[in-house]
């Protein structure tokens, strides 16, 4: 019978194998792992990652990051290359293999075929003496002593450090063009983290709901406002320009204070320098600021103009944070 103490252990084995396959890489960051990255850095056409079975997997993963991070890249399947999807390899692309063992038959068929149209080609294998590892024009070492497959058969640490290198590659070319987080917002426009990289504060803003008070507005026509407008606040203008802002919080403190609002101005209860973000900043930005200092709207103006109130709530809706 399988434990609980059995299964942890497996799990923290597995996690430390490949953990230390991982660090052991470092050791074969070379000449040629240079040499590469300046070749891909340097390419005309695309990058080609190719590879059979689960490295093939792996070869998918580093396509989708290097294409997410400004490096145009395709992946092309060992096997169906050779049945016609070699086509997709243009003059002035660059090749990536990927193979554990660099001699599997998928892979010694193809490795000449690439070469003869004179494409550079990287190796990514865990034998540098196979027939890839030889034939490449650059190779990357990934071997690992032993996979975490108590049958040292699945392929795991064997994997898991293909996977790293590709990372490595990626982030070296990030770093030589100088990719920016505005431009990793141009490649994922979409979801929670492309709204995090691109939503402003201007796109939030709903015009029909731009609560103002004048400074000495009853405290009636206040609550009439905040009440109406369903933000939880309202500004306090005078001159058009924000002098300060009401929330419900601070009616609700009001009127534990005092026993009649009769008399009361917008002016005598409102908070005076309240915070403000511009309808260019993020909107990442202006959750920050609300963190920070525990509140929940935040008023936007520019130049001294006011244009809104951006709200607690819309921001987490919109599933940014």
């Amino acid at each position: 019978m399988i434990t609980k103490e059995k299964i942890i252990t497996s799990a923290l084995n597995t996690i430390r194998s490949e953990s230390e396959s991982i660090a052991k890489l470092s050791d074969y960051i070379n000449d040629s792992f240079y040499e590469a990255v300046n070749l891909i850095y340097n390419l005309k056409g695309r990058l080609v990652v190719t590879g059979i079975g689960k490295s093939a997997i792996i070869a998918q993963k580093i396509v989708a990051t290097l294409n997410s991070t400004g490096t145009p890249a395709i992946f092309l399947h060992a096997s169906e290359a050779i049945h016609g999807d070699l086509g997709m390899v243009q003059e002035g692309d660059g090749v990536i293999c990927i193979s554990k063992s660099g001699n599997s038959p998928e892979i010694k068929v193809l490795v000449p075929l690439l070469k003869r149209f004179g494409n550079k080609l990287i190796a990514i294998t865990g034998n540098t003496s196979s027939f890839l590892g030889k034939e490449a024009h650059f190779t990357l070492n990934t071997f690992v002593e032993s996979e975490s497959c108590p049958n040292n058969l699945a392929p795991t640490n064997s994997t898991t450090a293909q996977l790293v290198m590709g990372d490595a590659i990626a982030v070296c070319l990030m770093e030589m063009k100088a990719f920016s987080a505005e431009d990793f917002a141009i490649y994922h426009p979409g979801g929670a983290l492309g709204k995090k990289l691109l939503l402003r504060v201007k796109d939030m803003l709903d015009s029909s709901r731009k609560p103002s008070v004048n400074s000495d507005s009853s405290v009636k026509n206040v609550i009439v406002e905040i009440s109406e407008k369903r933000l939880g606040v309202t500004a306090v203008l005078e001159n058009d320009s924000v002098v300060g802002i009401i929330t419900d919080g601070d009616i609700r403190r009001m009127l534990n204070k005092t026993e009649t609002i009769t008399g009361l101005t917008a002016k005598e209860i409102m908070t005076v320098n309240p915070k403000t973000i511009k309808s260019t900043d993020m909107v990442a930005d202006a959750f920050n600021i609300m963190e920070d200092h525990s509140i929940t709207q935040l008023v936007v103006v520019d130049e001294g103009e006011y244009k809104g109130v951006i709200h607690l709530h819309d921001i987490l809706k919109e599933g940014i944070v």
